[in-house]
């Protein structure tokens, strides 16, 4: 459409990195060298803003510029102009409004565009609350006015040049995932792997061979927060007019779910409120219930509940809101009907559950249990469980038994061994077994116990004899291997010889050399978003152990991309380690530092191992185990290039030593396993 727009939106340097498909470093290294880089409009110095005109053109004449300036423009449109920050909120579900009406009416909008300001200023209010119906709440909130000012206009316009590029669905899209990064500490997304299984696992309850779904089949999420199981569930619905029904809480996460849905087509009901408390759908039900409900909620309603006809199993005691929230789902679930939730490891075996679980067991109405990895829920202390309940129906002959999975020791695969045990549960449970020990069928009357357990891991084979008959031969060999390889490495340690000690004041520190440019410091931007395609995160669990990234974020515009030869440093004393980095692309995590070298005036192995004598230092100076260490004040000598590069040599010589050491002692430990497991089997034998 190309309207122009007469403010002047400001972009931070994040932003800016963003625009151009690159760090915050490069941003600020362009600062420093180009002369002709934007000056500051606005902003403070720590975190200056730029005009975002001025920023484009820069970028574009650079032959910088990779991201869509539209999207930019838009975004701090809304963000700065009309409202700020605080209400943020309401500038989206204004934004929402338009986008619905833009996609239903597209020839109106067409009509009025060419309009001067004043015309669309009184002719669209009307519109967009009519365009705000299917959205509880939305034609009502105060982002609807009787009349637009100037800057709702302005807003509208640079809303429809986007949505021409982008489609109406897809810009709320964006919108709505830069909300959710700005607010990133108070929304909650299931990974997206996580979200499928679990649909799969509901909807093969009722299609063991793994028939496309019913196309009216009824989805309902109690907690439906951001919609991921919602949206899923209709982007895979074969015509995508089954119903979808959620509540959630956050009035606003409620709104943007809704618009969210509505754009894409799909006949959904989505009600702001507390499904316990306040519960939206009394009475109704759905063909299957899947979620991921609120967690160890210690108000969760208990006093007020305590008649409530929904606990057909028990009243839940006060510290087990998940058994609420399990009764919650079977109560909105038709005769036949399943639910598929996410479940903490402890509701399995709590001692002030056990009666609950017992009648869920009796009843035959718990159909299994499947431990997931730990990590496939990022940012969770422990590795979570999914429940799968089948309300009965009348003449049903009650289940006499329940499928245990145990996915820990398939990270990259868990979602096909969890659906193909189940499956293979639902055609004929006894293939169950299929000698990999990951999944197994238990009798209820053995469940029935004091404790009533339902941890999956506690009736399965422990590391198996039949884990694999060629796998101690294979690590053994791979021991053997790793043992032939250590020596070459210690011998390069034994040209060190003693030398007088360095004189004190020939020594610089970190900071120094970052304010000559030699390196730079960067942090932790300080948002690790749980996302729906994951992107690997360096943690610092990965840099004390030494081993490649193991967590998972959505990319932030503050985010740091660890690059090959950088040096990551954990900010804890009780960590005396820095790595420097072989192979780049993940992000930093929380919790680490890290030192860019310029390669040309440093050696990163030296930098590094006079870094972790500085983090020893401070570990041996710290009372307590949770002082920090500054890596600005870490001290190195000060020496030529080549004599940095022979110091770093030994450096990295020893860091090589005691990576060696360490996967010597994991072989070990494993080969142990394996011959103690085999031995009990009788799979491995002393030969003679």
């Amino acid at each position: 459409m190309g309207v122009p727009v007469t403010n002047d939106a400001t972009v931070t340097a994040a932003d800016i990195a963003r625009l151009a498909g690159v760090g915050r470093a490069a941003v600020s290294n362009w600062r420093r060298r180009h002369d002709d880089f934007p000056r500051p409009v606005g902003g403070t110095a720590v975190s200056p803003a730029f005009s975002l005109a001025e920023v484009e053109g820069w970028l574009r004449g650079q032959g910088k510029l990779t991201g869509s300036p539209v999207r930019e423009r838009v975004w701090q449109t809304l963000r700065q102009t009309v409202a700020g920050d605080a209400d943020l909120a309401g500038v989206l579900a204004f934004a929402g409004a338009f986008l619905l009406y833009l996609n239903g009416d597209p020839a109106g909008w067409r009509g009025l565009s060419g309009r001067p300001d004043k015309d669309v200023a009184v002719g669209l209010p009307g519109a967009l609350r009519e365009a705000a119906g299917p959205v509880p709440g939305l034609a009502d909130a105060a982002a609807l006015p009787r009349r637009l000012s100037g800057e709702q206009v302005v807003v509208v316009r640079t809303l429809a040049e986007l949505a021409d590029e982008l489609g109406a669905a897809e810009t709320f899209e964006f919108l709505r995932t830069r909300y959710l990064e700005h607010h990133s500490r108070r929304v909650y997304l299931t990974p997206e792997p996580v979200v499928r299984l679990m649909l799969d696992l509901g909807r093969s309850a009722h299609r063991p061979d793994g028939a496309e779904a019913e196309a009216d089949a009824a989805v309902f999420d109690p907690a439906c927060g951001t919609g991921s199981f919602l949206t899923a569930a209709h982007e895979t619905s074969g015509d995508g007019t089954g119903l979808l029904l959620g509540e959630e809480i956050d009035d606003t996460t409620a709104r943007m779910t809704a618009i969210r849905l509505a754009l894409l087509g799909a006949r959904a009901e989505i009600r702001p409120g507390d499904s316990l408390r306040a519960d939206a759908f009394t009475g109704r039900t759905a063909d299957l219930v899947v979620s991921n409900p609120p967690f160890n909620d210690r108000s969760w309603g208990y006093e007020e509940l305590t008649g409530d006809p929904r606990w057909e199993y028990g009243l839940p005691p006060r510290m087990e809101s998940e058994l609420a929230w399990l009764q919650h789902g079977l109560a909105h679930t038709r005769p036949g009907g399943s639910v598929v939730m996410l479940m903490p490891p402890a509701v399995a075996n709590r001692r002030s559950g056990r009666r609950i679980r017992s009648e869920l067991l009796r009843r035959g109405t718990l159909r299994a249990v499947i431990g997931l990895p730990a990590g496939a829920v990022p940012n969770m202390a422990v590795a979570l469980t999914v429940w799968i309940l089948r309300r009965p129906a009348p003449g049903d002959h009650p289940a006499d038994d329940v499928l245990m999975v145990d996915t820990s020791a398939e990270p990259d695969a868990f979602q096909d061994v969890a659906l193909d045990a189940w499956r293979r549960y639902l055609r004929k449970p006894e293939s169950v077994d299929d000698g990999t020990g990951r999944s197994v069928v238990v009798r209820i009357i053995d469940l029935l116990d004091d404790e009533v357990d339902l941890t999956p891991a506690r009736y399965l084979p422990q590391g198996g004899a039949a884990e694999s008959v060629g796998a101690f031969a294979a690590e053994w060999e791979r021991l053997e291997r790793k043992m032939a390889e250590l020596p070459g490495v210690v011998s390069g340690l034994s040209a060190l010889t003693e030398a007088q000690a360095r004189d004190e004041a020939a020594m610089t520190t970190i900071g120094e050399l970052a304010k000559g440019g030699v390196l730079e410091i960067l942090r932790f931007g300080g948002k690790v978003v749980p996302p729906e395609g994951p992107v690997p995160v360096l943690t610092l669990d990965d840099v004390v152990e030494g081993r490649d990234a193991t967590g998972s974020a959505a990319p932030g515009p503050d985010d740091v991309r660890v690059a090959a030869g950088d040096v990551v440093v954990p900010m804890a004393a009780r960590h005396p380690v820095a790595r420097v980095v072989r192979d780049g692309g993940a992000l930093l995590g929380p919790g680490l530092a890290l030192v860019r070298v310029d390669p040309a005036r440093a050696d990163p192995d030296f930098v590094a191992g006079w870094l972790r004598l500085g983090a020893r230092d401070a570990r041996l100076r710290s009372s307590t185990s949770t002082a920090r260490f500054d890596v600005r004040r870490a001290r190195l000598p000060r020496l030529t290039r080549g004599e940095q590069a022979e110091l770093g040599a030994a450096f990295r010589r020893l860091a090589d030593l005691e990576a060696g050491l360490r996967e010597l002692q994991e072989l070990g430990g494993t080969v142990v396993r394996l011959g103690l497991e085999g031995l009990g089997a009788g799979t491995l034998r002393p030969e003679g």
